[in-house]
């Protein structure tokens, strides 16, 4: 039942953060996303967005902040506390592919005649998708505006993609995925590919750092109509601490061992080198 200070069915909260404590107030019944929302709302640039919380609500039982259970909705007036989690940074980069998930951004027929060097990202993507399903990495697909822009090239193979998802919004970040994610116990770090690479990819990537997700955008596997574009958003992100990298980097670092029981699958793919086109200067 809500609190009896409540009005029009919201609940007064108290949002602490660092040395600072503020009231507010959320609607009965607001879960983790929007108390984070509004954690952000208070205290804004305070708020380092690449950094990784976890929010932690003050126990009348314990007599001291713990941790907010799965699925904790507010119900009633509370405390809160919003906690950064420290990170080693020797595991920072790493990637697993039980922790994984490839994001394919937008590679669709319209946009083959605009977008410098599509054949050559084209070819990179499908060497993505195939480890992908090698390897048993699930795979989130977006494409938008397909009614006006057409569907996925006919070339990538997306057989087995969890999520093939038409969109208006320039980031792949919609509830659909996100709901998606949190499905897919322990996944800590999304490999991004497609286009373009100054709007959805970046918007994306940034989405993606602000919600706790380490992205690893596979440079030779998005493009943009302009590669002055496509240079400045590449550096803009790596500041940000996205990493940049390729998709043999990827592949590779995903096996990790030579033993690897898909080692020789994954060699068969990366046999070839990837095309060095004109997006080897641009990076």
């Amino acid at each position: 039942m809500a609190d009896s200070n409540s009005n029009n069915n919201h609940v007064l909260v108290l949002f602490s953060f660092s040395v600072f404590s503020r009231p507010s107030s959320v609607a009965v019944g607001s879960g983790y996303e929007v108390l984070i929302q509004k954690f952000r709302s208070i205290y804004g640039y305070q708020i380092d967005v690449h950094r990784k919380f976890v929010i932690q609500y003050f126990s009348e039982e314990w007599g001291q902040f713990i941790d907010l259970p799965k699925g904790f909705a507010i119900s009633e007036k509370c405390r809160l506390k919003l906690v950064p989690v420290q990170m080693d940074i020797t595991i920072l980069g790493n990637l697993s592919s039980a922790t994984t998930v490839f994001f394919c951004c937008d590679m669709q027929e319209r946009f083959r005649p605009a977008i410098k060097y599509f054949g050559d990202i084209i070819s990179v993507g499908q060497r993505l998708l195939q480890g992908a399903r090698i390897l048993g990495i699930p795979v989130v697909v977006s494409e938008q505006y397909p009614k006006g822009l057409g569907s996925t090239v006919q070339e990538m193979d997306l057989t087995g993609a969890k999520l093939v998802f038409p969109k208006t919004k320039f980031s792949m970040v919609l509830p659909e995925v996100e709901t998606l994610l949190a499905e897919i116990p322990g996944v800590r770090s999304v490999v991004l590919f497609g286009v373009e690479t100054h709007v959805c990819i970046q918007q994306t990537a940034l989405d993606l750092i602000g919600r706790g997700f380490e992205v690893h955008i596979v440079a030779d596997a998005t493009s943009s109509r302009s590669m002055m574009d496509r240079m400045f958003a590449l550096e803009r992100l790596s500041r940000t601490g996205i990493i940049v990298t390729t998709s043999e980097s990827v592949l590779l670092q995903l096996l990790s061992d030579k033993e690897h029981p898909k080692f020789k699958e994954i060699q068969n793919i990366i046999k070839a080198s990837a095309p060095e086109s004109g997006l080897l200067s641009k990076i």
